[in-house]
């Protein structure tokens, strides 16, 4: 008894999140009194609006919030999920169809949990968000990669997807606006999708927490709506976290077939049961409101985005192609490998990321978090001036390279 390990095989073959990681390493080096500048974590810096945190304050002071409620989330609030994504989706779901979540994490692998069995596989189109492999892999499933790069825009091909398809593949994770890179599929591309996944009787998964964040000539379009005969066997997840600046509220949701929603409902029952009540009720407020603010951090995460874009291109050995959607650049720095940077000579974008935040104090990602190594990811959901000095001190750094 006493050889055997003190971690389930299955809990320590989890990665912790790189993303986070790096996060909490920057905030440390600044309360240290260094001038980190972080670009890791995908959180916007802009406050909750005010209209969401009275309507929190107000619920706070309610009794009925002060007990237990139903664990699938509050009626009123799954009413309003509903409105919203007829909304802003175009999609026709009953409040049945929804399960409120902590966060969208939750939201994920209860999907996971919910639809897969031992074995079955999962595509996911890689540079993914660090998350989804580790959810699928704690729920039985196999991860299978399918590798796009910044000669495609990072989009996936049909062909790319099918080459990646075997008789054991249950799922596809299906991202537009995508995270890490900012992809964003036409609604041509989603059908072509869409049509692909029904023709060979595939779930899907689609993360559609980004929505409202696109950019330029790109447009957010929703696969059950493009498709709707793919509609049964798909899952979308969202939350309230980067559309609303609320991601320590933590508050997702699911969106999917009754019987999937009520047995993800009967999983959650057991693992946390209800979302917090005064995180509800903002989110009730979030949603049901206008999308005024929302278009006030577009404007601003648009405005850093060709900030971003331009100053990174002007780096030599950087490459970073323009994000149509979300808050991040992930450019490709291949090029900057093995080169000498004071003193050392960085053979991956990993030791390159820990090259950048202890000489530069700029935080980033590298690519290897993601699935594909040669590149970083920087988050614009940071203020002006905080941004063009991070990226600054990158390029005097990078300058230096031989």
């Amino acid at each position: 008894m006493t050889d055997r390990p003190r971690i389930s095989a299955r809990i320590g073959g989890i990665s912790e999140s790189a993303t986070l990681a790096v996060d909490a390493k920057a905030k440390a080096m600044k309360a240290a009194g260094r001038p980190v500048i972080g670009f890791g974590a995908g959180e916007p810096d802009f406050p909750t609006p005010d209209y969401i945190v009275e309507a929190a304050v107000k619920a706070a002071r309610e009794p009925r919030f002060h007990r237990y409620t139903p664990a699938g989330g509050l009626p009123e609030l799954k009413e309003a999920l509903a409105a919203k994504t007829l909304r802003d989706s175009g999609y026709r779901v009953e409040p049945a169809q929804i399960l409120v979540t902590n966060g969208g994490k939750q939201a994920i692998y209860e999907t996971f949990a919910t639809l897969l069995d031992p074995g079955d596989e999962v595509i996911v189109i890689a540079p993914y968000w660090t998350t989804y492999p580790e959810s699928i892999k704690l729920a039985g499933g196999v991860p299978r990669y399918v590798v796009t790069d910044e000669s495609t825009g990072y989009l996936a091909s049909v062909a790319d997807l099918e080459a990646a398809r075997t008789e054991r593949t249950k799922l596809l994770v299906f991202v537009s606006p995508s995270n890490p890179t900012g992809a964003v599929y036409t609604p041509e591309q989603v059908r072509e999708v869409g049509r692909w996944a029904a023709e060979h009787g595939l779930w899907v998964l689609t993360d559609e927490i980004y929505e409202h964040l696109v950019y330029g000539e790109a447009r957010f379009s929703s696969l059950p709506v493009e498709v709707p005969e793919i509609a049964d066997r798909t899952v979308i997840v969202n939350g309230v976290a980067k559309t609303y600046a609320m991601t320590g509220w933590r508050v997702g949701w699911i969106v999917g077939p009754k019987d999937v929603v009520k047995a993800a409902g009967n999983l959650q029952s057991h693992a946390t049961s209800n979302v917090a009540n005064v995180s509800q009720a903002a989110a009730l407020a979030a949603v049901s409101g206008d999308l005024a603010a929302v278009a006030e951090m577009r404007a601003a995460f648009d405005r850093r985005r060709q900030t971003i874009v331009r100053m990174l291109n002007e780096i030599p050995g950087v490459l970073c192609p323009e994000p149509q959607g979300a808050f991040y650049a992930y450019p490709s720095v291949k090029d900057l490998l093995g080169r000498e940077i004071r003193g050392r000579r960085p053979q991956t974008s990993a030791e390159l990321a820990d090259l950048i935040l202890e000489q530069a104090e700029v935080a980033v990602v590298p690519g290897e978090a993601f699935g594909t190594p040669g590149y970083l990811r920087l988050s614009y959901a940071l203020g002006d001036s905080d941004l063009a000095e991070g990226v600054g001190r990158i390029h005097k750094l990078i300058t230096e390279a031989e």
